[in-house]
């Protein structure tokens, strides 16, 4: 770049019109002219063939589709990380923790993190529920844009057990600071544990969730009141006071204080054309029926309605 520079000011000042040079109009037929428009690019293509070469060989790197022994779908969402391991069948969804439990790592620390074991191939798949997020661990893997409706792969091998942070990449909205990424890298062995108490906990939680069991209001509003902050909170506020227009209040709103049947339908199945996701697959029944229950009786809406996980069956 020095070198151009001079080269640039030297031909500038030496060849300036001041000093009444004139222009070789026969410089393009002589054996240098000619010979110039010839040798000149090639000396540039093959420098940048020269630098081109290792970073292709990088990027066929990153496109590798060598089978993994570990997928993980990343789904980005506002403002939460929710990821799947596609061979398990198991779910966890990641949120901030919030800062006074975090403390001095608030930002950084998550309730949930993503456990992955060291020394397996790893693939992740990359994709989102309402507007652009990137899901980025740069001391990890490759920064990747997750698009609602479409898929995107990446992939690592991890080579030293740790704790890893990452940050969503993608301007997603007001909340876009507060989605960190926390990645828990573990032996195989001891992910191979941590996987088989995960399985065991998903199965008492399905089977608690899927029970006949009447469930009192008063402990509904605890687990929908736990459930909501970790949920809903970020948009609609954790007094329910929403920010309005793009996330309305539940605080006094005509679907908390209304048909519980709308209620439940808005919740499962979102609403179309808004910020809305619909949740009925990310939550059980028994999660939907104690969200459900809190928000028609928190922040004074007190319709003393009790929805139970059998009404939200039969509203799926």
């Amino acid at each position: 770049m020095i070198l151009v520079t001079v080269v640039i000011f030297y031909s500038i000042f030496k060849f300036r019109k001041s000093k009444n040079y004139e222009a070789d109009q026969e410089f393009h037929n002589s054996k240098f002219g000619t010979w110039s428009w010839i040798l000149v690019p090639i000396i540039v293509l093959a420098i940048d063939l020269s630098i081109a070469g290792s970073a292709s060989s990088t990027f066929d790197l990153i496109e590798d589709k060598t089978p993994a022994d570990l997928t993980i779908k990343v789904t980005g969402s506002q403002w939460k990380w929710t990821y799947e391991y596609m061979e398990d069948d198991i779910k966890i969804v990641s949120n901030l923790l919030p800062e006074e439990q975090a403390g001095d790592r608030y930002l950084r620390m998550v309730d949930n993190p993503l456990y992955l074991p060291t020394d397996r191939r790893i693939r992740f798949l990359h994709t989102a529920t309402d507007v652009l997020h990137a899901w980025w661990v740069p001391a990890i893997a490759v920064k990747k844009d997750s698009i609602p409706g479409y898929i995107n792969e990446t992939w690592t091998i991890i080579e030293k057990a740790g704790t890893y942070h990452g940050q969503c990449a993608e301007n997603c909205g007001t909340g876009h600071a507060f989605m960190p990424i926390q990645v828990e890298a573990i032996a195989g062995s001891e992910f191979d544990s941590w996987m088989t108490k995960q399985k065991e906990i998903k199965i008492a939680k399905e089977k608690e969730a899927s029970s006949d069991t009447v469930w009192p209001m008063q402990e509904l509003m605890a687990r929908g009141e736990s459930l909501y902050n970790t949920n809903c909170g970020a948009c609609h506020q954790v007094d329910g006071s929403g920010v309005p227009p793009a996330f309305p209040a539940l605080a006094g709103s005509e679907i908390a204080k209304g048909d519980p049947a709308k209620h439940l339908e808005v919740v499962i199945k979102g609403v179309s054309g808004t910020a809305m996701a619909a949740w009925g697959a990310q939550l059980n029944d028994l999660e939907v029926a104690a969200i459900v229950t809190y928000e028609r009786n928190a922040w004074g809406n007190n319709t003393g309605d009790v929805v139970q996980p059998a009404d939200v069956k039969a509203a799926r």
